[in-house]
């Protein structure tokens, strides 16, 4: 039986376990890292922003990982099925990138010779500034978007591992947050319309195992004439009290249970396919561009496959209305990391 929380309150009980391990629609736990029971060496804290459109897709990374962090950009070109990414890792920052205790409120910004990020976040909007001087071939990335604030509902978790403790995840994902705005490079301008292109928020702060392998899908668009996206995942922790699948219309979730991921490991560029154990997600994507990471440092490593194509196949809503899905936007992803 999964746990729905309904009411505001405190994500850690007083030994620093979490108190009541569930998923939400909104943002209902109450985060401060200084309540953490753990070394801040463990402690990890990220926004991770995706902005999809039909031609060309953006994101944008600014993570505190305890000893390290990471702050990242990316360029997608579906037709020429090509992307291109900038990072950057530094050392021993324990918090120091000041990021927000909590989604609703607080910005955060990285400035540096070659970077010069801020994630703003207003009343009504979050606005993403992203610079990096020679990202391409000599030539500058310089975007700006602004993301509509809808006030919709989302996926919400809190995660505990049981034989780790303090060992926990808070994640919510936003989706199918309308997108304006460019992102230009060098001469070539790209933009965003706010009709037909969104963008998803992951939101995460934690302390993990060592060691984890972990699947996640999101797509946002238009389905039946009305804002649809989804949530789907799996990997991280005791997910007994609540999985991450999720569904999003005209700006209400629908919870799902298990989803499971098959995709064939030495071409991910195959089909991926999805189902659940309820009946209510069956889908297959279509890949188009395969974004891999193989970030080795010895200790510190982050290797897998982020994947970009379109979902076919239909869903259920909690009401039992099916929509057909036709060529949504999306991608699925299957990571390992050690940090």
């Amino acid at each position: 039986m999964q746990n729905e929380i309904t009411e505001k309150q405190p994500l850690f009980d007083a030994s620093g376990k979490l108190a009541n391990p569930g998923y939400a629609k909104t943002m209902l736990f109450d985060y401060d890292r200084k309540n953490i029971k753990a070394s801040k060496w463990r402690i990890k804290e990220w926004d991770y922003y995706a902005v999809l459109g039909a031609d060309f897709g953006f994101s944008c990374t600014i993570a505190d990982l305890g000893y390290s962090s990471l702050v990242s950009a990316n360029i997608l070109e579906f037709k020429t099925k090509t992307y291109v990414t900038k990072s950057k890792i530094g050392w021993f920052t324990f918090g120091k990138l000041g990021l927000p205790s909590s989604s609703e409120a607080g910005s955060v910004g990285y400035h540096d010779k070659q970077f010069d990020f801020d994630f703003i976040r207003r009343e009504t909007s979050r606005t993403l500034r992203c610079r990096i001087k020679d990202f391409d071939h000599g030539e500058d990335l310089d975007a700006e978007i602004e993301l509509a604030d809808l006030c919709d509902e989302s996926m919400v978790i809190a995660t505990p591992w049981p034989t780790k403790t303090p060992h926990f995840y808070l994640n919510q994902k936003i989706n199918c947050m309308p997108a304006s705005g460019t992102v230009k490079i060098g001469s070539r301008t790209m933009t965003f319309s706010p009709d037909t292109d969104f963008g998803v928020l992951d939101w995460g702060r934690g302390v993990w195992t060592y060691k984890n392998t972990w699947y996640w899908g999101s797509a946002s668009g238009i389905v039946a004439g009305s804002r649809f996206g989804f949530n789907i995942g799996y990997g991280f922790g005791d997910t007994s009290k609540a999985s991450e699948n999720m569904l999003f219309f005209d700006g209400k979730a629908h919870k799902l249970d298990q989803v499971t991921f098959s995709l064939d490991d030495a071409d991910v560029l195959k089909p991926w396919k999805f189902t659940s154990n309820d009946g209510r997600f069956e889908l297959v994507m279509q890949p188009v561009i395969d974004r891999s990471d193989a970030i080795d440092f010895g200790i510190i490593k982050n290797l897998g496959h982020q994947v970009f194509g379109h979902y076919s196949g239909w869903v259920v809503l909690d009401d039992g209305s099916r929509l057909e899905i036709r060529d949504l936007l999306g991608f699925a992803e299957k990571i390992t990391n050690h940090y």
